[in-house]
């Protein structure tokens, strides 16, 4: 297990300049995994107890923390994240807060599934942090009621134990739970304000609503597919070229860098079990001076297997969705997409339908977490 750096205490006060200079941050290894709490997947923050100072909406926002030193507004200071009022005690004689006294929110994910790591990010809340943190998750069919996720019979499993944390800092917490799960329940102790909630993971999706849908795109996101790992994340993530919707601006796509030797860039995936590729797109919306040059696709049939070109060495034109119909389907469990020489995709899609085989694994991994 790789050691997971803490931050614990208040950050200095704000003294002008860029912010994020005293910014407390660690690379964390779960963030090579999806957000499976981003807004884009269908995430939301769907109640909290209090939200007196800043709305719990922010929590999700998938932009870094903005800080305005001059932002006031009728109850205070304006802050990006989610803050809570000062908590008290029953009267004057114990005006503190008890050891049980905590602010909490419930947070549907994007997309089912396994949890690898936790970002609670407090930037900028530098003396106003909650003292600590922690996490728990369930697995409930459907779309629960905020009454329903709160109900005495729900079952609730600790992914982050009670934990102190620091202000200004992304704390991060590896999660070794090996369940599946839908709902987050977020939890300050005893107040105080969080600026965002990430939570990296792996989606599990489900094998009935699959086989329903017949032809469906293999390699998305939210139907469990993954972007294991690329030559070049200078830019953006390659997870990018996967997320549900078309792109609405370049950075919401992958790009590189500019090469200066004569390789090429490329992306890897895994689909979300073995399947049959029939018809594929390649879209390079909103990137105009900077779309990859050219691109090609191949898939292979598991880790040691060979790879097979699907789409050959193609021109590609800039902010243009791209569709190609394959003359004969192709079996896979993983994919590739190499440009030339450099630039970027926004978006990489593979039609088709899971194979027997890819069935019947993916319905034994999805009982095996819980399913």
């Amino acid at each position: 297990m790789t050691a997971i750096p803490s931050f614990t205490g208040d950050a200095n006060p704000y003294g002008g300049g860029d912010p994020y200079a005293d910014y407390r941050t660690a690379d964390f290894p779960f963030t090579q995994y999806a957000d499976l709490a981003d807004r884009r997947l269908g995430a939301g923050v769907i109640a909290a107890n209090d939200e007196f100072f800043a709305q719990r909406e922010n929590l999700l926002v998938p932009e870094p923390a903005e800080f305005d030193p001059e932002h006031f507004g009728h109850k205070g200071k304006i802050m990006d994240g989610w803050e809570t009022r000062r908590r008290r005690g029953a009267c004057a004689d114990h005006p503190w807060p008890t050891a049980e006294d905590h602010d909490w929110a419930l947070v549907r994910l994007g997309a089912p599934g396994v949890i690898r790591g936790i970002v609670v990010d407090t930037a900028h809340f530098r003396g106003n942090y909650p003292q600590a943190v922690s996490v728990e998750g369930t697995r409930l069919p459907g779309s629960p009621s905020p009454e329903e996720l709160l109900g005495d019979d729900v079952k609730w499993t600790t992914l982050v134990p009670r934990t102190a944390i620091g202000g200004h800092a992304a704390n991060g917490f590896a999660v070794a739970a090996e369940q599946c799960f839908t709902h987050l329940r977020v939890n300050q102790h005893p107040d105080g304000g969080i600026a965002r909630l990430r939570v990296h993971g792996e989606v599990v999706p489900d094998p009935a609503w699959l086989e329903a849908l017949g032809t469906f795109d293999v390699v998305a996101l939210e139907n469990g597919g993954r972007a294991e790992d690329a030559s070049d994340l200078f830019y953006s993530p390659a997870s990018n070229t996967i997320q549900p919707g078309r792109s609405r601006k370049m950075d919401d796509g992958w790009e590189t860098r500019r090469r200066r030797d004569r390789g090429h860039d490329w992306i890897r995936y895994r689909l979300a079990a073995q399947a049959q590729v029939r018809a594929l797109e390649i879209d390079t919306a909103y990137l105009k001076g900077n779309s990859a040059g050219w691109a090609s696709v191949s898939v292979k049939d598991g880790e040691d297997g060979d790879w097979q070109e699907i789409l050959p060495r193609t021109r590609l034109q800039p902010d243009t969705n791209h569709r190609f119909v394959l003359p004969a389907p192709a079996v896979g469990t993983h994919a590739r997409v190499d440009i030339f020489p450099d630039g970027g995709i926004s978006r990489l899609r593979l039609f088709g339908s899971l194979t027997p085989e890819g069935t019947s694994r993916l319905a034994a991994r999805h009982q095996e977490l819980g399913g």
